[in-house]
Protein backbone atom coordinates (compact mmCIF):
# COMPACT_ATOMS: atom_id res chain seq x y z
CA UNK A 1 0.00 0.00 0.00
CA UNK A 2 0.96 3.07 -1.06
CA UNK A 3 2.51 5.87 2.35
CA UNK A 4 0.32 8.43 1.14
CA UNK A 5 -2.83 6.60 -0.07
CA UNK A 6 -4.69 7.38 3.48
CA UNK A 7 -2.63 10.78 3.77
CA UNK A 8 -6.05 13.19 4.98
CA UNK A 9 -7.36 10.40 7.19
CA UNK A 10 -3.87 9.68 8.72
CA UNK A 11 -3.20 13.47 9.24
CA UNK A 12 -6.33 13.70 10.61
CA UNK A 13 -5.84 11.20 13.22
CA UNK A 14 -5.63 12.92 17.40
CA UNK A 15 -2.30 11.11 17.65
CA UNK A 16 -1.26 12.37 20.86
CA UNK A 17 -4.00 13.64 23.34
CA UNK A 18 -2.67 17.25 23.51
CA UNK A 19 -4.33 17.44 19.66
CA UNK A 20 -7.38 17.01 20.99
CA UNK A 21 -10.44 15.43 19.30
CA UNK A 22 -10.55 15.72 15.27
CA UNK A 23 -13.38 15.19 13.50
CA UNK A 24 -12.81 13.06 10.05
CA UNK A 25 -15.20 11.23 7.68
CA UNK A 26 -13.74 8.66 5.47
CA UNK A 27 -16.01 6.21 3.18
CA UNK A 28 -14.29 3.85 0.88
CA UNK A 29 -16.12 3.42 -2.46
CA UNK A 30 -17.14 -0.17 -3.84
CA UNK A 31 -16.35 -0.83 -7.68
CA UNK A 32 -18.21 2.18 -9.77
CA UNK A 33 -18.86 2.40 -13.46
CA UNK A 34 -17.56 5.49 -14.83
CA UNK A 35 -18.90 8.05 -17.60
CA UNK A 36 -16.17 6.25 -19.56
CA UNK A 37 -17.39 3.08 -19.10
CA UNK A 38 -14.24 2.00 -17.02
CA UNK A 39 -14.94 0.24 -13.56
CA UNK A 40 -13.07 2.34 -10.43
CA UNK A 41 -11.75 1.82 -6.76
CA UNK A 42 -11.32 4.91 -5.04
CA UNK A 43 -11.71 6.02 -1.76
CA UNK A 44 -12.51 9.27 -0.26
CA UNK A 45 -11.01 10.48 3.15
CA UNK A 46 -11.16 14.24 3.77
CA UNK A 47 -10.55 16.25 7.01
CA UNK A 48 -10.26 19.87 7.93
CA UNK A 49 -6.89 21.67 6.54
CA UNK A 50 -6.61 23.82 9.98
CA UNK A 51 -6.98 20.20 11.71
CA UNK A 52 -4.83 18.38 9.54
CA UNK A 53 -2.22 21.44 10.14
CA UNK A 54 -2.61 20.96 13.56
CA UNK A 55 -0.93 17.45 13.94
CA UNK A 56 3.02 16.28 13.39
CA UNK A 57 2.61 13.06 12.17
CA UNK A 58 5.07 12.38 10.06
CA UNK A 59 5.29 10.94 6.05
CA UNK A 60 7.75 8.18 7.56
CA UNK A 61 4.64 7.54 10.28
CA UNK A 62 1.97 7.74 7.73
CA UNK A 63 4.54 4.94 5.89
CA UNK A 64 4.39 2.74 8.92
CA UNK A 65 1.31 2.55 9.65
CA UNK A 66 0.30 1.37 5.71
CA UNK A 67 2.93 -0.88 5.62
CA UNK A 68 2.02 -2.38 9.06
CA UNK A 69 -2.02 -2.48 8.09
CA UNK A 70 -1.21 -4.09 5.08
CA UNK A 71 1.30 -7.01 6.03
CA UNK A 72 -1.42 -7.80 8.07
CA UNK A 73 -4.17 -7.69 5.52
CA UNK A 74 -2.07 -9.40 2.99
CA UNK A 75 -1.85 -12.61 5.40
CA UNK A 76 -5.39 -12.66 5.49
CA UNK A 77 -5.62 -12.10 9.58
CA UNK A 78 -8.03 -10.53 11.23
CA UNK A 79 -8.23 -6.53 12.26
CA UNK A 80 -7.55 -7.40 15.82
CA UNK A 81 -3.58 -8.13 15.27
CA UNK A 82 -3.25 -4.91 13.23
CA UNK A 83 -5.17 -3.09 16.16
CA UNK A 84 -2.43 -5.22 18.28
CA UNK A 85 0.61 -4.50 16.10
CA UNK A 86 -0.53 -0.97 15.29
CA UNK A 87 -0.83 -0.23 19.27
CA UNK A 88 2.47 -1.54 20.34
CA UNK A 89 4.64 0.46 17.53
CA UNK A 90 2.71 3.17 18.71
CA UNK A 91 4.00 2.82 22.18
CA UNK A 92 6.96 1.23 21.22
CA UNK A 93 8.40 3.40 18.66
CA UNK A 94 5.34 6.18 17.97
CA UNK A 95 5.69 4.40 14.35
CA UNK A 96 8.99 5.92 13.29
CA UNK A 97 11.66 3.49 12.22
CA UNK A 98 14.16 4.31 15.02
CA UNK A 99 17.80 3.25 14.34
CA UNK A 100 20.50 3.03 17.04
CA UNK A 101 19.88 6.38 19.65
CA UNK A 102 23.29 5.82 21.49
CA UNK A 103 23.56 5.97 24.75
CA UNK A 104 19.73 6.83 25.17
CA UNK A 105 18.64 2.94 23.23
CA UNK A 106 17.61 0.60 24.71
CA UNK A 107 19.84 -2.32 24.59
CA UNK A 108 20.11 -3.04 21.03
CA UNK A 109 16.42 -2.50 20.23
CA UNK A 110 15.70 -0.77 16.95
CA UNK A 111 12.68 -0.13 14.43
CA UNK A 112 9.13 0.07 14.31
CA UNK A 113 8.66 -2.38 17.10
CA UNK A 114 11.62 -2.04 19.04
CA UNK A 115 12.73 -5.66 18.37
CA UNK A 116 16.33 -6.93 19.59
CA UNK A 117 18.82 -8.68 17.00
CA UNK A 118 20.29 -10.14 20.48
CA UNK A 119 16.86 -11.91 20.98
CA UNK A 120 16.70 -13.34 17.94
CA UNK A 121 14.27 -11.36 15.61
CA UNK A 122 16.97 -10.68 12.95
CA UNK A 123 20.14 -8.78 12.08
CA UNK A 124 19.67 -4.70 12.65
CA UNK A 125 18.70 -4.54 8.60
CA UNK A 126 16.23 -6.60 8.84
CA UNK A 127 14.32 -5.44 12.16
CA UNK A 128 14.78 -1.55 10.15
CA UNK A 129 12.88 -3.14 7.12
CA UNK A 130 9.46 -2.42 7.77
CA UNK A 131 8.02 -5.40 6.27
CA UNK A 132 10.55 -7.60 7.52
CA UNK A 133 9.81 -5.71 11.03
CA UNK A 134 6.07 -5.95 10.83
CA UNK A 135 5.82 -9.65 9.22
CA UNK A 136 8.14 -10.76 12.45
CA UNK A 137 5.31 -9.69 14.65
CA UNK A 138 2.57 -11.14 13.09
CA UNK A 139 4.39 -14.47 13.05
CA UNK A 140 5.10 -14.38 17.01
CA UNK A 141 1.82 -13.27 17.63
CA UNK A 142 0.28 -16.35 15.94
CA UNK A 143 2.37 -18.21 17.98
CA UNK A 144 0.61 -17.80 21.09
CA UNK A 145 -2.26 -19.51 21.75
CA UNK A 146 -5.66 -17.20 22.93
CA UNK A 147 -4.32 -13.98 21.13
CA UNK A 148 -7.51 -12.86 19.47
CA UNK A 149 -9.59 -12.94 22.54
CA UNK A 150 -6.70 -11.41 24.69
CA UNK A 151 -7.14 -7.64 25.66
CA UNK A 152 -4.71 -5.86 23.28
CA UNK A 153 -2.29 -4.68 25.42
CA UNK A 154 -1.86 -8.70 27.04
CA UNK A 155 -1.81 -9.57 23.44
CA UNK A 156 1.04 -6.74 22.58
CA UNK A 157 2.96 -7.91 25.79
CA UNK A 158 2.56 -11.70 24.91
CA UNK A 159 4.86 -10.93 21.94
CA UNK A 160 7.29 -7.79 22.83
CA UNK A 161 7.96 -8.94 26.40
CA UNK A 162 8.15 -5.37 27.80
CA UNK A 163 9.20 -4.20 30.93
CA UNK A 164 5.89 -1.87 30.99
CA UNK A 165 3.36 -4.36 29.96
CA UNK A 166 -0.17 -2.49 30.42
CA UNK A 167 1.52 0.63 28.10
CA UNK A 168 -0.41 -0.42 25.75
CA UNK A 169 -3.15 -0.09 26.52
CA UNK A 170 -3.35 3.38 25.82
CA UNK A 171 -3.26 3.02 22.33
CA UNK A 172 -6.09 1.01 21.69
CA UNK A 173 -8.20 3.56 20.78
CA UNK A 174 -6.21 5.42 18.45
CA UNK A 175 -4.83 1.73 16.86
CA UNK A 176 -8.67 0.99 16.31
CA UNK A 177 -9.53 4.01 14.63
CA UNK A 178 -6.71 3.93 12.68
CA UNK A 179 -7.28 0.28 11.46
CA UNK A 180 -10.51 1.75 10.56
CA UNK A 181 -9.37 4.08 8.62
CA UNK A 182 -7.04 2.23 6.06
CA UNK A 183 -9.65 -0.62 5.44
CA UNK A 184 -11.49 1.97 3.46
CA UNK A 185 -8.67 2.20 1.67
CA UNK A 186 -6.74 -0.78 1.74
CA UNK A 187 -9.41 -3.22 1.19
CA UNK A 188 -10.74 -1.23 -1.59
CA UNK A 189 -7.50 -0.75 -3.50
CA UNK A 190 -6.85 -4.41 -3.11
CA UNK A 191 -10.39 -5.65 -3.71
CA UNK A 192 -11.32 -8.29 -6.51
CA UNK A 193 -12.44 -5.61 -8.99
CA UNK A 194 -14.28 -6.39 -11.61
CA UNK A 195 -13.16 -7.27 -15.29
CA UNK A 196 -12.02 -3.94 -16.88
CA UNK A 197 -11.17 -2.16 -13.67
CA UNK A 198 -8.92 0.29 -12.82
CA UNK A 199 -7.47 1.36 -9.96
CA UNK A 200 -3.96 3.63 -9.30
CA UNK A 201 -0.89 2.45 -9.12
CA UNK A 202 0.50 4.30 -6.27
CA UNK A 203 -2.80 5.55 -4.86
CA UNK A 204 -2.42 9.18 -3.39
CA UNK A 205 1.22 9.46 -3.72
CA UNK A 206 1.98 13.08 -5.04
CA UNK A 207 3.03 13.96 -8.29
CA UNK A 208 6.96 15.57 -8.40
CA UNK A 209 7.39 15.78 -11.92
CA UNK A 210 4.64 16.00 -15.18
CA UNK A 211 4.64 14.57 -18.67
CA UNK A 212 6.98 16.40 -20.70
CA UNK A 213 7.34 19.47 -19.07
CA UNK A 214 8.65 22.61 -19.97
CA UNK A 215 11.92 21.36 -18.30
CA UNK A 216 11.67 18.14 -18.86
CA UNK A 217 10.98 18.07 -22.24
CA UNK A 218 11.71 14.25 -22.83
CA UNK A 219 10.04 13.10 -19.73
CA UNK A 220 7.76 10.79 -21.36
CA UNK A 221 5.33 9.54 -17.99
CA UNK A 222 4.46 11.18 -14.55
CA UNK A 223 7.08 10.71 -11.71
CA UNK A 224 5.24 9.89 -8.69
CA UNK A 225 6.85 9.83 -5.06
CA UNK A 226 6.72 7.33 -2.45
CA UNK A 227 9.12 5.30 -0.03
CA UNK A 228 11.55 2.15 -0.66
CA UNK A 229 9.16 -0.89 -0.11
CA UNK A 230 5.54 0.77 -0.88
CA UNK A 231 3.49 -1.20 -2.95
CA UNK A 232 3.18 -0.77 -6.82
CA UNK A 233 -0.74 -2.13 -7.95
CA UNK A 234 -1.55 -3.02 -11.70
CA UNK A 235 -3.40 -0.60 -12.94
CA UNK A 236 -5.61 -3.17 -14.59
CA UNK A 237 -6.26 -6.30 -16.39
CA UNK A 238 -3.77 -7.27 -18.82
CA UNK A 239 -0.30 -9.62 -19.82
CA UNK A 240 3.60 -8.58 -19.00
CA UNK A 241 4.67 -8.16 -22.18
CA UNK A 242 8.42 -6.63 -20.74
CA UNK A 243 10.14 -7.61 -17.75
CA UNK A 244 13.81 -5.57 -17.79
CA UNK A 245 17.02 -4.22 -15.78
CA UNK A 246 17.67 -1.23 -17.70
CA UNK A 247 20.64 0.75 -16.18
CA UNK A 248 24.07 1.72 -17.67
CA UNK A 249 26.70 4.07 -16.00
CA UNK A 250 29.54 5.69 -19.25
CA UNK A 251 28.14 2.62 -21.23
CA UNK A 252 28.63 -0.52 -19.21
CA UNK A 253 25.59 -2.25 -17.37
CA UNK A 254 24.74 -0.98 -14.00
CA UNK A 255 23.62 -2.79 -11.44
CA UNK A 256 19.21 -2.62 -10.91
CA UNK A 257 19.33 -4.29 -7.23
CA UNK A 258 20.67 -1.01 -5.94
CA UNK A 259 20.00 2.39 -6.01
CA UNK A 260 20.63 4.37 -8.91
CA UNK A 261 21.69 8.12 -9.72
CA UNK A 262 21.32 11.00 -12.06
CA UNK A 263 24.59 9.61 -14.00
CA UNK A 264 22.79 6.05 -14.54
CA UNK A 265 20.85 5.65 -17.22
CA UNK A 266 17.44 3.60 -17.76
CA UNK A 267 14.48 2.75 -15.91
CA UNK A 268 15.83 0.66 -13.36
CA UNK A 269 14.08 -2.46 -13.06
CA UNK A 270 10.49 -2.07 -14.57
CA UNK A 271 7.76 -3.90 -16.53
CA UNK A 272 5.15 -3.43 -19.05
CA UNK A 273 1.51 -4.11 -18.70
CA UNK A 274 -0.43 -4.54 -21.97
CA UNK A 275 -3.88 -3.94 -21.98
CA UNK A 276 -6.92 -5.57 -23.58
CA UNK A 277 -7.97 -2.15 -25.04
CA UNK A 278 -4.19 -2.09 -26.97
CA UNK A 279 -2.81 0.71 -24.73
CA UNK A 280 0.14 -0.28 -22.43
CA UNK A 281 1.29 1.10 -19.32
CA UNK A 282 4.91 1.23 -17.98
CA UNK A 283 6.12 1.16 -14.23
CA UNK A 284 10.10 2.00 -13.85
CA UNK A 285 12.35 2.33 -11.06
CA UNK A 286 11.67 -0.62 -8.77
CA UNK A 287 13.42 -1.58 -6.12
CA UNK A 288 13.96 -5.31 -6.90
CA UNK A 289 12.81 -7.34 -9.50
CA UNK A 290 9.35 -7.02 -10.21
CA UNK A 291 6.89 -10.08 -9.37
CA UNK A 292 5.81 -11.28 -12.65
CA UNK A 293 7.12 -12.97 -15.63
CA UNK A 294 6.46 -12.05 -19.22
CA UNK A 295 3.63 -13.99 -20.03
CA UNK A 296 2.02 -13.97 -16.84
CA UNK A 297 -1.69 -12.27 -16.77
CA UNK A 298 -2.17 -9.49 -14.03
CA UNK A 299 -5.70 -8.07 -12.31
CA UNK A 300 -6.17 -4.54 -11.13
CA UNK A 301 -4.76 -4.03 -8.10
CA UNK A 302 -1.98 -7.13 -8.03
CA UNK A 303 1.09 -6.26 -6.40
CA UNK A 304 3.56 -5.97 -9.10
CA UNK A 305 6.47 -4.69 -7.17
CA UNK A 306 7.51 -2.05 -5.21
CA UNK A 307 8.75 1.60 -5.18
CA UNK A 308 12.76 1.81 -5.56
CA UNK A 309 15.28 4.24 -7.03
CA UNK A 310 16.90 2.31 -9.73
CA UNK A 311 18.46 3.52 -12.53
CA UNK A 312 18.15 7.09 -13.78
CA UNK A 313 17.24 8.42 -10.54
CA UNK A 314 17.78 10.45 -7.64
CA UNK A 315 15.28 8.79 -4.73
CA UNK A 316 12.66 6.63 -4.52
CA UNK A 317 9.80 7.18 -7.00
CA UNK A 318 7.24 5.50 -9.87
CA UNK A 319 7.65 6.64 -12.78
CA UNK A 320 4.26 5.71 -14.64
CA UNK A 321 4.25 5.66 -18.44
CA UNK A 322 1.25 5.31 -20.46
CA UNK A 323 1.36 4.17 -24.15
CA UNK A 324 -1.41 4.37 -26.81
CA UNK A 325 0.71 0.59 -28.32
CA UNK A 326 1.85 -2.59 -26.86
CA UNK A 327 5.17 -1.67 -28.75
CA UNK A 328 5.91 1.05 -26.49
CA UNK A 329 7.79 3.84 -27.42
CA UNK A 330 8.49 7.44 -27.00
CA UNK A 331 6.10 8.21 -30.31
CA UNK A 332 2.87 6.53 -29.10
CA UNK A 333 3.66 8.23 -25.05
CA UNK A 334 0.52 9.86 -23.66
CA UNK A 335 -0.01 11.93 -21.11
CA UNK A 336 -0.69 9.90 -17.94
CA UNK A 337 -2.65 12.23 -16.40
CA UNK A 338 -5.22 12.13 -19.44
CA UNK A 339 -4.57 8.73 -19.39
CA UNK A 340 -5.77 7.79 -16.00
CA UNK A 341 -8.48 10.47 -16.24
CA UNK A 342 -10.49 9.38 -19.38
CA UNK A 343 -10.56 5.55 -16.55
CA UNK A 344 -12.05 7.25 -13.46
CA UNK A 345 -8.37 8.21 -11.95
CA UNK A 346 -6.78 11.06 -10.43
CA UNK A 347 -3.35 11.41 -9.15
CA UNK A 348 -2.71 13.88 -6.14
CA UNK A 349 -0.46 17.32 -6.55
Amino acid sequence: MNPRAPLAALLALPFVAALGLLVLTAAASTPELSEGGFYTCRTEAEGSSALIEATDLSDEQIQNAVTIYTVGAERGLPEQAMVVALATAMQESTLRNLGHLGDANDHDSLGLFQQRPSSGWGTPEQIQDPVYASTKFYDKLETIEGWEGMAVTDAAQAVQISAFPDAYAKWEPLARLAVDLLATIVDCETADLPEGAWTNPLPGAPVVSGYRTGDRPDHDGLDLWADHGTPIYAASDGAVNRVRCNATLNGADYSCDTDGSPEVMGCGWYMQIAHPDGTLTRYCHMVSEPLFEVGDTVEAGDIIGYVGSSGNSSGPHLHLETHTNHDANSSNATDPYSYFADRGISFSS
